[in-house]
């Protein structure tokens, strides 16, 4: 039997937050599809408190997936205990910054959340409600000004901040001044394609490309690079692995529809991300074992789409993908550099070089 080494990571996706106040038209949270495998819960201070005191080895961790991870109630704590332990916390899968409590504004500076991600699909109270159905433009924008302010007072790159753009129909005559707008907030400005073909298509797609220089569909993207758009996130059944709020192993940010049995707080983080089943789906994704169907892979799409291509993962991708991801990790780890770094990537678009590993 193929086999494929245990992981040990330093670098963890762990769910602060199950649920969110929005209703994103296409997002699988808003319909309830994660609620079978995710649910709709937080991340307990006492049981991430837990987690870094029994793993000394994680030394990053990205808190958003599914859910807003401004309304888990202990948050602060999370922050505050993280920071002590000089473990970097990242929110660079996104926010959407509609409901923040004060003191949550000035924690994320003071305790030193290293990059957050604000999902902010418009440039106008009239545009942005369209997908982000129940937010409100002003209160966000209040939001990032107020952390802009903390991080003047506290001399503080931390954290740095990104607009990200999903560019839809609705919204695409807004680009440029959204990334106008982004600019005179020193956020870095990420225009990002939508996962859904079917909700407000893009209708200028010459247009888009000039001013975001991404294309308009994920299959449009997989044409001209030959990469599935969503490719990467399978790395992550080794490097970063997903960690639910409730500690159930679900491998990466994608998936929702199943876990890998085991859980990070009952079992252990290392025995449970190393479990039969999860290392069964290592090797599926590298050819090595026929789909399963009782393995979450198996549904995925972009793990179809490797069988159909034939073009599954390989150890040199893993190894440099292991690479990068411990290059980030680093960086995040050190005081100013990975603020200097997001610096040099708004400023000189050096996009290219850096994107690999500064999300």
């Amino acid at each position: 039997m193929a086999t494929t080494p245990r992981t040990n990571p330093s670098s963890i996706h762990l769910e602060a937050m199950g649920a969110c106040q929005l209703r994103c038209p296409s997002c699988p949270t808003a319909d309830g599809s994660i609620r079978p495998a995710i649910a709709s819960g937080y991340l307990r201070f006492e049981r991430f408190r837990q987690l870094l005191d029994d793993n000394p080895q994680v030394r990053a961790i990205e808190l958003s997936n599914y859910g807003e991870i401004f309304l888990n109630p202990q948050l602060l704590d999370i922050l505050r205990y993280a920071h002590v332990r000089g473990v970097a916390l990242t929110a660079a899968n996104g926010v959407n910054l509609n409901t923040v409590k004060p003191e949550l504004l000035e924690g994320v500076v003071k305790y030193q959340l290293r990059a957050m991600t604000c999902s902010i699909d418009g440039a106008s109270k009239e545009t942005y409600p369209i997908y982000r159905v129940k937010g409100d433009f002003d209160t966000v924008l209040a939001n990032v000004r107020a952390i802009v302010e903390f991080k003047r007072r506290y001399r503080s790159p931390y954290p740095v901040l990104t607009w990200q753009f999903i560019v839809f129909g609705h919204n695409e005559h807004e680009l440029p001044a959204a990334r106008r707008l982004a600019e005179e907030l020193g956020m870095i400005f990420k225009p990002k394609i939508s996962w859904d073909d079917t909700f407000s298509p893009i209708k200028d797609r010459a247009f888009v490309m000039r001013e975001a220089g991404i294309h308009a569909t994920r299959d449009e993207f997989a044409q001209a690079t030959h990469v599935d758009y969503a490719r990467p996130t399978c790395h992550q059944l080794w490097n970063e692995p997903q960690v639910n709020w409730d500690g159930k192993i679900l491998g990466c940010c994608r998936n929702f529809w199943g876990d890998f049995g085991g859980n990070a707080f009952d079992d252990g983080l290392v025995p449970a991300l190393n479990n039969p089943k999860i290392a069964y789906a290592r090797r599926m994704l590298m050819g090595q074992e026929p789909a399963r169907g009782d393995v979450p892979c198996a549904t995925c799409d972009v793990y179809q789409r490797m069988v159909t291509d034939g073009r599954f993962i390989t150890t040199s991708e893993l190894r440099w993908h292991t690479f990068w991801t411990r290059l980030n990790g680093f960086a995040r780890r050190q005081p100013r550099l990975y603020g200097v770094a997001r610096e040099i990537y708004r400023r000189t678009g050096a996009r290219r070089l850096l994107r690999p590993w500064l999300r």
